[in-house]
């Protein structure tokens, strides 16, 4: 086969890495394209990927900015497929779909975000691609008839056993991690999460035991810029598989952090509105969301963790039950894309099928 692949985010390229490698082990020809966002780039040099940058300049925050940015990767995307042949498109953004109906290529949009969080990128998305492939629990509306579901998630592709084994070899003392989001995407309009004024109390009231460390996306006021986290990209999975607690305004570090069992508090205005999070937090115990118009709430659930009798254990054991549930994800997807579009006729009719990946 001869897939094109399109990555708009650092986490879109991880859920796939795995599958992709396993694909061009196995003969099949692997085209990837991105858009420079936040840490991706760096992600594939490291990787040793090839690749082809279609916006390099990035895109411009707001509405306008965002539609420009989907109106040059529409016009790139064709270009760059104009004497290309392809068997399959696989990504999220919606000029893939949009180029995809167009050159009639299937296209396989991949994601985990419940349609209300993402109305915008529904709309410009769901009427042109083939099929929606999403964990089971994520709402895709009007849309369910083409949606196949999975039971896993995106992060657990990666973050699997079998796929990531935590290196313990170079943590020298106990920490914390703070992860601030840019909140500048499509869906973060009118969303807000943790203040320079809430991360300020949490480092100097000593509302965690250990040293703090910040990962941030946007540009940290000068006052914190001494807790910020230097590190490789490449590096973040195994800091974070090493932290005592995750603290954040990030869904996709959260989801990360459950994957691997780290206890994490969430301050977002997404608390109790993403599927996914939801599952994991209410029949998981691994993750909490707390609205920003209850700080109080968030230094109760901060101290409550840090009170349980050996947190890691109790974590991991809440991990161990989400994986005995779930599917090994990369498994799943290789089958999925190697026998497309036979896999969407055996999800569909007999969804049990997908176990045999477990």
């Amino acid at each position: 086969m001869r897939i094109l692949f399109y990555f708009g985010h650092p986490s879109q390229y991880l859920f796939l890495r795995d599958t992709i490698y396993s694909l061009k082990k196995d003969g099949h020809f692997c085209d990837i394209l991105i858009k420079s966002k936040d840490v991706l780039e760096d992600l594939l040099i490291a990787n040793n990927e090839e690749y082809t940058n279609i916006l390099p300049e990035g895109r411009k925050s707001g509405s306008f900015g965002i539609l420009a940015g989907l109106i040059k990767r529409d016009l790139r995307l064709y270009k760059y497929t104009l004497r290309r042949r392809y068997d399959l498109f696989i990504g999220t953004d919606p000029s893939l779909a949009h180029i995809g109906f167009f050159k009639r290529i299937p296209v396989i949009t991949v994601l985990e975000d419940d349609i209300e969080i993402i109305p915008r990128l529904a709309r410009l998305t769901y009427p042109f691609t083939s099929l929606i492939l999403t964990p089971e629990g994520c709402k895709t509306g009007k849309y369910e008839y083409k949606t196949v579901h999975y039971n896993g998630y995106m992060k657990l592709s990666y973050l699997h056993p079998s796929r990531f084994i935590k290196d313990q070899s170079r943590i020298d003392q106990p920490y914390f991690l703070i992860r601030t989001s840019g909140l500048d995407a499509h869906h973060d309009n009118g969303i807000s999460g943790l203040s320079e004024t809430i991360i300020t109390e949490i480092i100097n009231g000593s509302r965690v035991r250990g040293k703090v460390y910040i990962s941030s996306e946007k540009r940290l006021p000068e006052s914190l810029t001494p807790y910020l986290l230097k590190n490789k990209p490449a590096e973040m999975q195994q800091i974070l598989a090493n932290a005592g607690m995750l603290i954040s305004d990030s869904q996709s570090m959260t989801m990360e952090a459950a994957m691997l069992g780290v206890p994490s508090v969430r301050f977002s205005d997404f608390a109790g509105k993403i599927s996914v999070l939801e599952e994991l937090e209410k029949s998981y115990g691994l993750t909490y969301g707390i609205s920003p118009d209850k700080p109080e709430k968030l230094f109760e659930k901060i101290n409550e963790i840090q009170n349980l009798a050996d947190e890691g254990t109790v974590f991991q054991d809440r991990r161990q039950k989400m994986l005995n549930d779930k599917i090994d994800v990369t498994a799943f997807m290789i089958w999925f894309i190697t026998n497309y579009p036979e896999s969407v006729k055996i999800m569909k009719e007999n969804p049990e099928y997908q176990n045999r990946f477990k």
